[in-house]
């Protein structure tokens, strides 16, 4: 089997870099979710055990959208996001060789991305050169088109989402990334438990607290509705 060598990684094309801002949470972009869809990117995790770049480059197109995605949620920073989410494709790369399909090819990816999101959680502490404010402010200024000339309907619910992303975004590390994982990669349970490393009733329980610490969040637009 060839040695896949870190260099070679950055002679790919640069298609991770090249998602637009505002297909990043868009619902609707091609989902690697399924059965078929895991055992495709299984198989092309194989190839690329073999060293084929071709079956990387297809690999990255499946998943880059969820993997930058969730890291946007959970650093709230476009730029930092696609940092830290290249380096996840590049230790897919580097981890190749020792890949083994015992789970699904997305909970082994996710696990990588959750180690190098909560690093870059850690590494920046208290040193944040931006408030929280700032940075969803910068978020939204990325994801989401100007209000004006909207009818209101769709100028509420565009504020809506805001005040649920912010609401998440303020979350706990753990309790952020499971909420994500459910609320926009649509995960089951089960899936959410190995890649935090939790059991079921833990992660149960981890987003029970967040659900009601967003329902707290969101009250002023929860009374609105009833």
């Amino acid at each position: 089997m060839s040695v896949l060598s870190y260099p070679s990684v950055f002679a790919l094309p640069s298609l991770i870099w090249n998602m637009p801002p505002d297909r990043m949470s868009n619902p609707d972009a091609t989902s690697p979710s399924d059965a078929s869809s895991d055992e495709e990117s299984v198989r092309l995790m194989l190839r690329v055990k073999d060293g084929d770049t071709e079956a990387f480059e297809r690999l990255v197109n499946l998943h880059q959208r969820s993997v930058i995605g969730t890291v946007t949620r959970m650093l709230n920073n476009v730029d930092d996001a696609h940092d830290v989410s290249q380096q996840v494709f590049i230790r897919v790369w580097r981890s190749a060789a020792r890949y083994e399909p015992s789970a699904k090819f997305t909970t082994w990816l996710f696990t990588i991305m959750r180690n190098l999101v909560f690093n870059e959680l850690r590494r920046r502490g208290r040193k944040r050169e931006v408030s929280v404010e700032e940075q969803a402010e910068e978020h939204h200024q990325h994801l989401t088109a100007p209000a004006r000339d909207i009818p209101d309907s769709v100028t509420q619910q565009g504020e809506l989402e805001k005040a649920i992303d912010k609401a998440i975004q303020s979350l706990p590390e753990k309790q952020r990334l499971a909420v994500s994982l459910r609320r926009y990669e649509d995960m089951p349970y089960e899936e959410i438990c190995e890649i935090l490393g939790m059991s079921l009733s833990a992660v149960k329980s981890l987003l029970f607290r967040a659900r009601n610490d967003l329902k707290e969040k969101l009250s002023a637009y929860l009374d609105e509705g009833d």
